[in-house]
């Protein structure tokens, strides 16, 4: 069977970004958890639990944008690209656990008070923040094109606001001596990371579902499709995304002979790339309309007529 198709990947990677972020983001996370266990803050080791999982993120962003570069082959015809969304859907369920895991720890410290020293935990809280701002700056270019820098991102960014609010727990227990904001705090994080991880979960499971693309609006492709000059039905439309920014169609044209088969696929998936950056698209174009119990017959690029069937 005859059909047009176009194997554009708009997709850039970062690599250099990920390895200077992994690496900030690794050294400091020993040395706050280092600091926390001997400061007996909770709100540190929460903190430092997600630099954990921010390396983590980073450390699995790396491998995926390693693995995302091997060739298609004739076992995995679409390459490794998939494999970013493993990487994301891991990084979002790793983020579930850690925020389960402090609010439990801060449920326990609720029953049982500890002593915090404040100070040293503003003093780490503050280099962490510095800290992670940096690969904040360097992640932000990329977090809109590649749903794996996504998730590195919330990572890092949800660890910001940590920081701020161990620092603002640390003056506040500082001042008055109140041991108990350490652990509001950390609940505070726990609660704030939980509704953003659940969206970037949910992101990497329409993908791995084979979904819709997020922000691709089917009824406006099938509209753009149908207004086409030559253009008379559009039927068997399937729209998914491979990884982030790679999103491949398929559909059935019926034309009604004015125009070349060839200038109408080239025309549909010009339009197609520039209105809603889908990026790898399979049109077949047919000279009577099919259904799901009949053969149909369609006409290829060269104008041959074929016949085929939807019958499995």
């Amino acid at each position: 069977m005859s059909a047009e198709h176009n194997h554009a990947l708009p997709s850039t990677q970062h690599e250099k970004v990920l390895w200077v972020a992994f690496g900030l983001t690794t050294t400091f996370l020993i040395a706050e958890a280092v600091a926390g266990f001997l400061l007996n803050s909770l709100a540190l080791l929460s903190d430092a639990a997600h630099m954990f999982t921010d390396s983590a993120a980073l450390g699995i962003a790396l491998a995926a944008v390693r693995i995302a570069r091997k060739p298609a082959d004739q076992y995995r015809t679409f390459g490794y690209h998939r494999f970013e969304i493993l990487a994301a859907t891991f990084n979002a369920l790793l983020l579930f656990g850690v925020a389960i895991y402090i609010l439990y720890e801060a449920w326990q410290r609720f029953r049982s008070p500890v002593e915090v020293q404040s100070v040293g935990m503003i003093v780490v809280a503050c280099l962490g923040l510095v800290i992670n701002f940096i690969s904040i700056r360097l992640l932000s270019s990329g977090k809109d094109s590649s749903l794996n820098l996504k998730g590195a991102y919330l990572e890092v960014w949800s660890d910001l606001i940590g920081s701020i609010g161990v620092i603002v727990g640390g003056i506040i227990i500082y001042f008055t001596g109140w041991a108990w904001v350490d652990t509001i705090v950390a609940v505070g994080i726990g609660l704030w990371v939980l509704p953003r991880t659940w969206i970037l979960l949910k992101e990497s499971l329409n993908l791995l579902l084979e979904g819709v693309p997020l922000g691709i609006d089917i009824e406006e492709v099938e509209k753009e499709i149908l207004s086409q000059k030559g253009v008379v039905n559009l039927h068997d439309l399937h729209l998914w995304g491979i990884t982030s920014g790679k999103n491949s169609l398929t559909a059935h044209i019926l034309m009604d002979g004015t125009v070349d088969s060839t200038e109408l696929i080239n025309s549909i998936q010009t339009t197609l790339s520039d209105k809603f950056a889908i990026s790898h698209t399979t049109l077949q174009c047919e000279t009577s309309l099919c259904n799901q119990a009949e053969v149909c017959t369609f006409i290829d690029s060269s104008n041959v007529l074929h016949e085929h069937s939807h019958q499995d």
